[in-house]
């Protein structure tokens, strides 16, 4: 520790250092438990010298929002719209992956940072240069939602602490014959977060390709909100 707090001091510190060092400081003790005067400390530094980078703790999080959006991927050069799509939202997914706690920071924005931003634009962007027009755009990014960036919202989210214990078939099959039925299915990740037996990754990948083949779709009949809402009578 002493020796990481003079290289601290003879390295010069950075509005980039800082926010790569509060990141890999949050990898290792979690989110809840970062805080200046840790980060200070890892970077062999009094706190007061973290605030000429950040203003305070909300634009140190704003900041390593971004770093993390930095790390995706940048679209593939000469991949058709699907796949460029598909390729940006996978590795959006691996980069907050990478750091369990970041989607939790970006949900908690009150906006996008503009690094968030620039991605938002880069996958619009993808989508109007391959043909989509704006309305119908409109409504895809609608549709991806949080998925966009590699997150998915489910049904339940896994309370903190251990995971609840899945009722045993024999006792809930007759009051909940279906839910049972694809509770006890082939199991694949004991850690999902979707829920018992499904394959995050998987599952994820599952709906982005129903979404992406939707979309297609749409876009090759040239379809339109206005033609939609009239053919509904609205």
């Amino acid at each position: 520790m002493a020796r990481q707090a003079e290289a601290g001091r003879r390295t010069p510190l950075t509005r980039e250092r800082v926010l790569r060092a509060a990141v890999a400081l949050a990898d290792g003790i979690g989110i809840e438990a970062l805080s200046m005067r840790k980060l200070a400390q890892e970077l062999g530094v009094v706190p007061m010298a973290l605030y000429k980078h950040v203003a305070n703790k909300e634009q140190l999080l704003d900041g390593m929002v971004d770093v993390v959006v930095g790390e995706i991927d940048p679209p593939a050069p000469g991949a058709d719209w699907k796949s460029a799509v598909r390729q940006r939202v996978l590795s959006a997914r691996r980069a907050l992956l990478a750091h369990p706690w970041a989607a939790r920071v970006i949900q908690s924005r009150s906006g996008p940072t503009p690094v968030v931003l620039a991605y938002m634009d880069s996958v619009i962007g993808i989508f109007r240069t391959g043909g989509f027009s704006v309305d119908l755009t409109h409504h895809v990014m609608h549709a991806l939602g949080s998925r966009m960036i590699g997150i998915t919202q489910e049904l339940f989210d896994p309370p903190p602490g251990p995971r609840a214990q899945v009722p045993a078939p024999q006792e809930r099959a007759g009051q909940y014959p279906y839910v049972m039925e694809l509770a006890g299915a082939v199991a694949h990740d004991k850690d999902s977060v979707v829920g018992p037996g499904c394959d995050d990754q998987f599952e994820f990948e599952f709906a982005l390709d129903l979404l992406l083949d939707g979309f297609e779709r749409l876009q090759r009949l040239g379809w339109s909100s206005a033609d939609h809402m009239r053919d509904e009578g609205r």
